[in-house]
């Protein structure tokens, strides 16, 4: 069904496919699959509404303290017995120094927003092709992190009983962190497993990794999840296993991006070939380098040479 007849030259018809049977199945799920050029108007949108929705969801997890506290002093204690518990080291000697320390804290609180937004705003300039599919990663990376807040709840070191870490956005009076000071009945305090600051540096650093052209742009992407690393850390916002915990959400967030695309964001074409008004898209023809072939396309004029021709009366025929 859906098929036409044709008769061929000896007479027997042979059935031939019916081009719309390609474009119920397969060929619907392959024009979702292929990127698309993105919409400024809905990209914002998506970006507002996604995130308050995580922040909402995030927020609503149960500030289960009894359970976060426990959970954190078992990471503590088992880092202590592996010989790995840094972060009271690192958050002492951070703190020490105060301009590095207040510096810290207003990167934990800023970076985060302005470094993916910029990534994103670049994407969409620059990789249009690209854009959709990294940007599912994230989302994918974020959308994860949620499930690990309402099963693993976790209290960040400065929070833990006879830790001894400091608060740093408490003792040096600054906003670095929406679950410390006037800010925290705002978050929940007890969502640190996995980190999101490493989750999203991470995102950020591989796609300027990845796509830039620039060396020193290239170096500064792998840079900034290492620095984010030691600011969790220095800040006792975070263990650093909980950044184990975000490069896992990360690696499921690829993994949801290479099973949609069928490839990784960055192999996919950077622009968006144009399409026709039926969806299919135009072919790309690439520009001839002979001069014969350039004269033969319409809308061209000759070369000079080829005017000499015979067809071109009042002059002589090249021998």
């Amino acid at each position: 069904m859906g098929d036409t007849t044709v008769t061929t030259l000896e007479g027997r018809e042979a059935a031939v496919p019916h081009p719309v049977a390609e474009e119920t199945g397969q060929g619907r799920l392959r024009r979702m699959r292929a990127p698309r050029r993105p919409r400024l108007w809905f990209e914002i949108l998506l970006i507002a509404v996604s995130y308050w929705t995580y922040s909402l969801i995030r927020n609503a997890v149960p500030e289960q303290r009894v359970e976060a506290l426990r959970n954190a002093d078992w990471i503590w204690r088992t880092e202590q017995q592996l010989g790995i518990a840094v972060e009271q080291t690192v958050n002492h000697a951070v703190n020490s120094v105060t301009w590095l320390i207040v510096g810290m804290n207003y990167y934990y609180a800023t970076l985060h927003f302005v470094v993916t937004l910029g990534v994103l705003v670049w994407l969409y300039r620059s990789h249009p092709g690209r854009y959709a599919a990294t940007r599912l990663v994230l989302f994918s990376t974020t959308g994860v992190a949620l499930v690990g807040y309402y099963l693993y709840p976790l209290a960040p070191p400065r929070l833990m009983n006879g830790g001894r870490f400091v608060d740093t956005v408490l003792v040096h009076g600054t906003w670095g962190s929406m679950a410390s000071g006037d800010l925290k009945n705002m978050s929940n305090q007890y969502a640190a497993m996995p980190s999101m600051h490493i989750g999203w540096s991470l995102w950020c650093g591989l796609t300027i990794f990845a796509l830039a052209t620039v060396p020193w742009a290239r170096v500064l992407g792998l840079l900034y999840p290492a620095v984010t690393l030691v600011v969790i850390v220095a800040t006792a916002n975070h263990f650093w296993l909980d950044a184990v915990g975000g490069l896992a959400c990360l690696a499921f967030g690829f993994a949801v991006a290479w099973t949609w695309y069928g490839s990784l964001p960055h192999t996919l074409p950077r622009r968006v070939p144009e399409r026709r008004p039926g969806g299919s898209p135009v072919p790309h023809v690439p520009e001839p380098h002979d001069g014969t072939a350039r004269a033969a396309r319409p809308g061209r004029v000759p070369p000079a040479h080829d005017r000499s021709s015979p067809a071109h009366p009042g002059r002589p025929a090249q021998p």
